[in-house]
Order: structure tokens, then sequence, then C-alpha cells
């Protein structure tokens, strides 16, 4: 299973009419199964259509792409040797839900999640000054 299909976002788009209509053009006649199905078609063929550009920056940042979890041992971990980690994620940033705001700020130093982080409110909001 790929991490794309443990955690998705919704997003809202606007569209203008004209583009909607061809959409709804090219569902009713069976080249996909829904608005859903075409959004997401088109937006792999746009970043496939950029993959190389993706790959440069993610090496150029040090990003770990896909899926990074984080879990309490993870976090005690890196405090009691003193480390603090500069997250930095292009896909899904997963703080465990046992971790408390005390314990991130104490290990967390930055955090840069392009995609979606998943990690309990009050955590986020303790990390909200070192979110990049």
């Amino acid at each position: 299973m790929g991490w794309n299909m443990i955690e998705t976002e919704k997003i809202t788009i606007n569209l203008g009419v004209i583009d909607l209509g061809q959409i709804d053009l090219l569902v009713g006649e069976g080249f996909y199964s829904n608005r859903t199905d075409f959004i997401r078609t088109a937006i792999r063929n746009q970043v496939a259509a950029h993959a190389d550009v993706v790959k440069q920056t993610v090496a150029r940042r040090t990003l770990t792409l896909g899926l990074q979890h984080f879990t309490r041992a993870d976090l005690e971990a890196a405090r009691d040797v003193g480390q603090k980690l500069d997250i930095k994620v292009l896909g899904l940033a997963i703080i465990a839900s046992d971790v408390s705001p005390e314990l991130a700020r104490e290990a967390i130093a930055s955090l840069r999640v392009l995609g979606a982080l998943q990690a309990s409110p009050a955590v986020k909001a303790a990390l909200a000054d070192r979110t990049l």
C-alpha cells in the first residue's frame, strides 16, 4: 500500500462552468468514473510532468519523501541525547498521539511539511512557531 492510501486531505477548488462542463462531458462519455477521478488523474499527470524538478528539490532540501512517523520513543530518544530534530517531509508526517506538547517542543527544532501533518491539536499549537 502506498503512503497516499494511508491518508488523504480534502481540498476545495473553484472551476469555471465551461471547465466543469467539459469534465462532466468526459465523465459522461466514460473516460473517467467521476469528477474526482478526472481531477486526480490531471494532478498526477502534472506531477509526473514535473517529476525531475520534484526529485531535484527533494534532494536539495533534504526532504523525506513519503511517510515519516515519529513515536513518543523516537522523540524521547532525541531529547535524551540533547538532539533537536529538523523535520522536513514531502508527503505525510505523523507525530504519535501520545506525544505531549512539551516533549514535541523539547525534541523538535523545526518542522516543514509539504503535504499533511497528523498530530494532536495541542502538539500542532506547541510547534506553531517552529513550523516553516
